[in-house]
């Protein structure tokens, strides 16, 4: 389990259809083989490490769910190791089980925020809820405004600058992992 709250952005060393080599230095502290560590919002296993990397294998299924499969060398992606059961919890709970890939539509100024449009399929569309939680390739980020395709988000100056989310342009595909609760409460009220 995961809080959405970003430990350090790492940049990709090597990526094939099958397997990751991830530069970071902050993950890598107390890292044990089998680990795991949310990688854009993927929770992945850390089959091997070093004292300035990691690597992890993807299968299949994730490289069908999620963004991983446009990412190349030298790209950001936001990194988080697994919750302790004696950290904070200052995001959500976020499973780092990526729901599907969304598409950045549009970005504007608010001030000293931006406001990120992204577009959902039409799936997870109905776990957004204004003011709800959603996470972005791995961040914890309160819905803004919820629309019939996409929904809106307002990215703070920190989080800009401590995220992935500044390098990401127009047309950019994002992990998708909706609220965990609202998937709960669906599967309830649908017995």
């Amino acid at each position: 389990m995961f809080t959405g709250i970003v430990e350090e952005v790492g940049k990709v060393a090597k990526i094939s259809h099958n397997a990751m080599t991830v530069r970071a230095s902050k993950v890598l502290e107390g890292l044990k083989l089998g680990d795991s560590i949310a990688v854009n919002g993927a929770c992945l296993t850390a089959v091997s490490f070093d004292g300035g990397s990691f690597s992890v294998d993807l299968s299949p299924e994730t490289m069908r769910r999620t963004s991983l499969g446009d990412l190349s060398e030298g790209r950001a992606v936001n990194l988080e190791r697994a919750l302790l059961a004696s950290d904070r919890m200052g995001g959500h709970i976020v499973q780092g089980h990526v729901d599907g890939a969304g598409r950045i539509m549009s970005t504007r100024d608010d001030g000293d925020s931006v406001i990120f449009r992204i577009r959902v399929p039409k799936r997870l569309g109905k776990y957004i809820v204004e003011k709800g939680f959603v996470a972005v390739d791995g961040i914890s980020l309160t819905v803004v405004k919820r629309g019939a395709a996409s929904f809106t988000l307002a990215v703070i100056p920190y989080t800009l600058s401590n995220t992935n989310l500044a390098e990401l342009s127009v047309g950019s595909r994002v992990n998708l992992e909706a609220d965990i609760l609202a998937k709960y409460v669906e599967s309830l009220l649908n017995r």
